[in-house]
């Protein structure tokens, strides 16, 4: 397919199907379903945040998905390059490609507290094997205590270390490629991934509070909604499928012309949701086996799950299971938030692929840095890239396919069966549903943080 106006297709692409699915599942399923996907829901109260998050996943997310697939496949190029290719070749202004940079911007951000939050994982993973959880028994405020003390100043050599080791290997497979890093490094982390994923499955039937978990992320309380809990599950639902940051259009660019679109979309948007409700069902069950809260907040794998892991059999297997398990999803992940910046540094700048992956390695070390220091700016990082960046690029994606994209452009992308129903999901609904709940749950966020005058102001004002 020719698009007026650009320069040649990408000269890479995925090698097989296989390699793209765990590729894109690899980008979806890391850290934002085994440590964010289940501490958010903790925090919201289970079912009911539960049922909004597939709601927005599959009315929301999954037709955005497809969208971003679509738009890299089409233009062949990184994700800035293929928004203005497709601005141009519908007559357009190609400023729309600044949509492309706000998504690669809350790609990076994210990037940037993952790699800290893996080299917490990496330092736990000593802990859980060496079974030193089992001092832990009972004690909820032991336990908190050694998350602080390995989060601590006092700790920064060691973190830095991690931190400096986990980019590496990022940066590594990313300067290596398409197909010999990022296509191989995913076939074999992705079903391994799996694998553990399913022996802890199986452990916390047996072994853990399984039942209660169960009842406790199916079970649906009307007091629990909230436009707060459902900008959380809007934002989780992009966080988790990579909506919005640029990740899909860049992994799109690389797919081949003979992809069917809307079925990987359907196998990545599937395979996230269920490693998100499997990872936490393992998760809760070993916390509620211990009577701990679920709503510990961003703490909750590092404070509350070791209580449970300590009381389990074969509790240090397990806890280097599980922490191994939360370090390959970090890397996959890590991995394509990585690949958004190198590609577009690769194909504008005339920097190799090897200096780009280093060059931004290093930046996301040193910022990195910055929150090993002070841990409490990651959550308002996240808050900023997730809540805000992530639902607003978002609904520009809806608005650029739906509207300034020709409608034989992305017909010829889906196939009319799925383009019937893409369509107007894509011009009406989703415009209309992350606008209201963008803004109605910021606004009842400010309150809750207390900064209701100022929500109020801001809401006024844009009346």
């Amino acid at each position: 397919m020719t698009i007026a106006g650009r320069v040649d297709r990408k000269s890479e692409t995925w090698s097989s199907r296989f390699g793209f699915i765990m590729a894109a599942v690899g980008s979806s399923v890391g850290l934002g379903n085994i440590w964010r996907f289940t501490y958010i829901t903790g925090e919201n109260g289970g079912g009911a945040f539960v049922l909004a998050y597939l709601v927005c996943l599959a009315l929301i997310a999954f037709p955005l998905l497809a969208a971003e697939f679509a738009i890299g496949r089409r233009s062949g190029h990184s994700a800035v390059e293929s928004v203005q290719a497709l601005a141009r070749a519908s007559g357009k202004s190609e400023l729309w490609g600044g949509l492309a940079w706000l998504g690669m911007l809350a790609a990076f951000f994210i990037l940037t507290f993952y790699c800290v939050v893996s080299a917490w994982f990496m330092a736990y993973i000593p802990f859980a094997i060496s079974g030193t959880f089992a001092s832990d028994v009972g004690l909820l405020e032991q336990s908190q205590q050694r998350f602080d003390d390995v989060t601590s100043k006092a700790n920064l050599p060691l973190l830095l270390a991690y931190l400096a080791i986990f980019i590496s290997l990022a940066a590594a497979v990313v300067g290596l490629g398409v197909k010999r890093g990022i296509e191989r490094a995913s076939t074999v982390l992705m079903p391994v991934f799996i694998l553990v994923l399913l022996i802890l499955l199986g452990f916390s039937i047996a072994n853990g509070a399984f039942g209660e978990a169960l009842s406790f992320i199916t079970r649906v309380r009307s007091e629990d909604f909230s436009f707060s809990m459902l900008l959380d599950a809007l934002a989780q639902s992009f966080f988790a499928t990579g909506v919005g940051a640029a990740i899909m259009i860049t992994y799109g660019a690389y797919l081949k012309g003979d992809a069917d679109v809307p079925r990987s979309s359907a196998i990545v948007a599937l395979a996230d949701t269920a490693v998100a409700l499997v990872a936490t069902l393992v998760v809760f069950s070993l916390v509620f086996a211990v009577g701990s809260e679920p709503n510990a907040g961003a703490s909750l794998l590092f404070v509350n799950l070791p209580i449970g892991l300590a009381q389990m059999p074969f509790g240090p297997v397990i806890g280097g299971a599980f922490f191994l398990l939360a370090l390959f999803a970090a890397l996959a992940s890590s991995i394509a938030l990585m690949e958004v910046a190198v590609s577009w540094l690769d194909e504008r700048t005339g920097v190799t692929r090897w200096g780009a992956a280093l060059g931004v390695g290093f930046t996301v070390f040193v910022i990195g840095a910055g929150y090993v220091y002070s841990r409490e700016y990651i959550a308002f990082v996240d808050f900023v890239a997730s809540s805000l960046l992530m639902p607003l690029g978002g609904f520009l994606i809806a608005i650029f396919a739906g509207w300034v994209i020709e409608k034989k452009m992305m017909q010829a992308e889906f196939g009319m069966p799925f383009f019937r129903v893409w369509r107007p999901l894509v011009r009406w609904v989703i415009p209309i549903a992350i606008g209201a709940i963008l803004v109605l749950g910021v606004w009842e966020k400010m309150h809750e943080a207390g900064f209701g005058m100022l929500a109020d102001a801001a809401l006024t004002t844009t009346d």
